[in-house]
């Protein structure tokens, strides 16, 4: 599943990113201080220690989304447990590669939960308090994240930083929520 680039260095492309990863929010309202100066590229990177894959792709050249970039994406992010693969919200995946970008690591982020089916979302909550009936994940529109190199603290308020979506702080259970819906924080 990984993606490479010929013809540009790694260190140019993380260099380039790095410049310009803070514009990468989705373009909400409150979100244009971060587009200011949009660069040319995003990137994403992401591994599932449930799947053992990875991704590491430019998912956005010059202001077009690459369709097969995001396809790829979108099975990286199905529900593990039912092989269920729908088109994940890119207004997601750019929240989540702006905060990466935000928090100046080498490190892809651990991808622990992306899409839901309805039936996993199920089971999920029939386990768990903290699995929302209607949860975004459902939609294609949130993902949990872990670095091994960063705290929970430091992760949700790089993606908090983005004022684009939802930021759940989950410190015992160490992952940082992140979603594209309504702007709001949650969890210690």
């Amino acid at each position: 599943m990984n993606m490479t680039t010929t013809g540009i260095s790694r260190r140019g492309l993380l260099t380039a990113f790095a410049a310009t990863t803070v514009a990468a929010a989705p373009t909400f309202a409150n979100a244009f201080g971060l587009l200011r100066g949009a660069g040319d590229i995003r990137r994403i990177r992401m591994y599932s220690g449930r799947t053992g894959e990875s991704i590491d792709t430019i998912y956005w050249i010059e202001g077009e989304y690459i369709k097969d970039a995001i396809k790829e994406i979108n099975h990286f992010m199905r529900d593990w447990r039912t092989d269920s693969v729908i088109s994940i919200d890119v207004r997601n995946v750019d929240i989540m590669a702006a905060a990466h970008g935000l928090l100046d690591v080498d490190e892809p982020y651990m991808l622990l939960s992306g899409y839901r089916s309805p039936q996993t979302n199920a089971m999920l909550r029939s386990r768990s308090r903290g699995v929302a009936k209607n949860s975004l994940h459902m939609k294609g529109q949130a993902a949990d994240l872990r670095l091994k190199s960063r705290s929970v603290g430091q992760m949700a308020k790089a993606a908090g930083a983005c004022h684009a979506g939802g930021v759940g702080r989950y410190s015992k259970s160490n992952f940082v929520h992140m979603d594209c819906g309504p702007v709001r924080s949650w969890g210690a």
